[in-house]
């Protein structure tokens, strides 16, 4: 999985749009590793590099530490979590389960030769993507190939609760994807997935499906390994890992209060 890019946000005066602007930037920023884990946020130094008033701040703030993405330490502030386990593996069995859920009406669709060729069409394009290595791409194409899944299983708007369920496995993949792992391997298990809901092997399916979702337990000690710093074994505080953050915020336009 590609690390995102940060996103545009076109100028708006209007106060919800700007709380959720603040809010989807910070989101941005922790996801691609740009806000590092154990990194004291300022509320003082967001406003000002955003242009915002603290108030969106310390609202989208909010909203991350109810997420699990930011700690809040008494008489310190506002904190980036670091990867927890335990986030992680709750993170990928909700994914799991609803996933999985979704295979045997996606069978029993009577638009399933569609949604075949969609899978197909998919696949065709993530092989492309492979060979030129566009991993932004392909990570766009990999969420459509599951959302196409979802959809013909007659749940679209289901794609809103499982993204919201795979957050802290998409987080971690923004480490492991894609110098840990594999994209070929993964074409090739969505792949499977797809010629097993083709053959309307309802079992097949889900046993592809399942091992592909559980794919973010093999490169994890590799990860670990690599990016120490990142991890926790604690959900209890740690200020003596706490850090002061010395990067800027992206940001495409400055977002208006």
């Amino acid at each position: 999985m590609a690390r995102p890019s940060s996103v545009f946000y076109p100028e708006t005066t209007a106060a919800g749009s700007v709380a959720q602007r603040t809010f989807d930037i910070l989101l941005d920023e922790i996801m691609a590793f740009r806000l590092k884990p154990f990194e004291l946020i300022s509320e003082k130094g967001l406003s000002e590099a955003l242009g915002v008033s603290r108030t969106p701040v310390r609202e989208a703030l909010a909203r991350l530490a109810s997420l699990g993405l930011i700690d809040i330490y008494a008489q310190r502030g506002s904190v980036v979590a670091p990867l927890r386990l335990a986030n992680l593996r709750k993170s990928q069995f909700l994914r799991e389960a609803l996933e999985v859920g979704l295979i045997a009406r996606a069978i029993e669709s009577p638009e399933r030769d569609e949604l075949v060729r969609k899978l197909r069409n998919e696949l065709a394009i993530q092989d492309t993507l492979l060979q030129i290595s566009d991993d932004q791409r392909f990570f766009r194409s990999d969420e459509l190939f599951h959302q196409h899944i979802a959809a013909y299983a007659g749940f679209p708007g289901i794609w809103a609760d499982i993204s919201a369920a795979k957050l802290h496995m998409d987080r971690f993949r923004h480490l492991s994807f894609p110098r840990m792992d594999s994209v070929a391997e993964v074409i090739e298990q969505h792949r499977t997935i797809a010629a097993a809901i083709e053959r309307g092997d309802q079992q097949a399916a889900e046993a592809a499906m399942r091992h592909h979702l559980r794919r973010v337990f093999s490169v994890l000690g590799r990860v670990q390994e690599r990016y120490p710093e990142y991890f926790s074994a604690s959900n209890q505080p740690e200020p003596s890992r706490i850090q002061r953050f010395e990067g800027e915020i992206r940001v495409g336009e400055p977002v208006t209060s």
